[in-house]
């Protein structure tokens, strides 16, 4: 066994021990942060998950050039 996948069993042994006991001792508390943390999701997948559109400015323009963005009849929804 090498040493780097001793480190990483002994710690993933440690991690189960420590939310086992997280998890028995302190239910109520952790329970009752549920709808806080995802109260907290909303906004922050908001600010992280947008950063993948690009950039959105000088999009009108393109529409304009094209005929004002209207698809021609059998262009899907």
């Amino acid at each position: 066994m090498q040493v780097g996948s001793r480190t990483k069993l002994v710690l993933t042994g440690f991690l189960a021990i420590a939310a086992f006991f997280l998890l028995t001792e302190h239910a109520a508390h952790v329970f009752g942060a549920i709808p806080y943390l995802l109260l907290l999701a909303c906004p922050l997948m908001h600010v992280f998950m947008h950063g993948g559109h690009g950039s959105h400015g000088g999009q009108g323009d393109r529409d304009a050039a094209s005929g004002g963005g209207q698809r021609p009849p059998g262009a899907g929804w």
